[in-house]
């Protein structure tokens, strides 16, 4: 029990940073929707979605393995950018990036600090929620962040397949997740493999 609620609160600062990563460059970029609504914040109750903050990780804690979820998506205005042509690849790929940066972090604090016991256990927990963090959200299927990368890397190319991703990506989601076998233990086991690069150790 103390593991799974230490799993949920270093999931969950996770993704507060993650998102409030997405609006912070948003901000950098000149548009404030984010920071207006305020989500620039580490309040997690501001970021908590029904779903994937709190029904989703439900499910995983039953089923007995690592959890997996996300929060609401930070609004943004990209007409409000700077940079038409990168700015929104700049803010989608920021939430990933804050969570590799957080994993290679504290993957560096284990390897060359000699950590007590209890804060060691939680430094790996915050290696591997990163990881599967990152990984998850660059999937390119709406509403995660590999989809706006897609989408803006391919171009008018993908005005349809943007179209019925977007009409059907999150039933496509949740489809991957909880009807295909094994369908996103792959990041389980890369994000395992993370924290066995650092520690030599497996938490799962």
């Amino acid at each position: 029990m103390e593991i799974i609620i230490v799993s949920l609160l270093v999931l969950l600062f996770s993704i507060v940073i993650h998102e409030v990563a997405h609006g912070s460059v948003a901000y950098s970029l000149g548009d404030s929707t984010a920071k207006d609504a305020g989500r620039l914040t580490l309040n997690p109750i501001n970021h908590l979605d029904p779903i994937g903050s709190v029904m989703l990780p439900v499910f995983f804690i039953f089923l007995g393995g690592p959890i997996i979820g996300w929060a609401k998506p930070v609004p943004i205005n990209p007409y409000n950018f700077n940079d038409q042509k990168w700015g929104d690849v700049k803010v989608s790929i920021a939430g990933p990036l804050a969570n590799f940066s957080l994993a290679l972090i504290f993957g560096l604090l284990v390897m060359f600090v000699n950590l007590p016991e209890s804060f060691l256990v939680v430094s790996l927990l915050v290696i591997f929620y990163n990881v599967v963090l990152g990984l998850f959200n660059l999937i390119p299927i709406p509403p995660l962040d590999g989809s706006h990368i897609l989408f803006n890397l391919l171009g008018d190319k993908a005005i349809g397949l943007r179209r019925v991703l977007e009409q059907y990506g999150f039933f496509l989601l949740l489809f991957l997740i909880f009807l295909i076998p094994g369908g996103i233990n792959w990041i389980f086991n890369l994000a395992s493999q993370a924290v066995y690069l650092f520690s030599g150790q497996l938490l799962f």
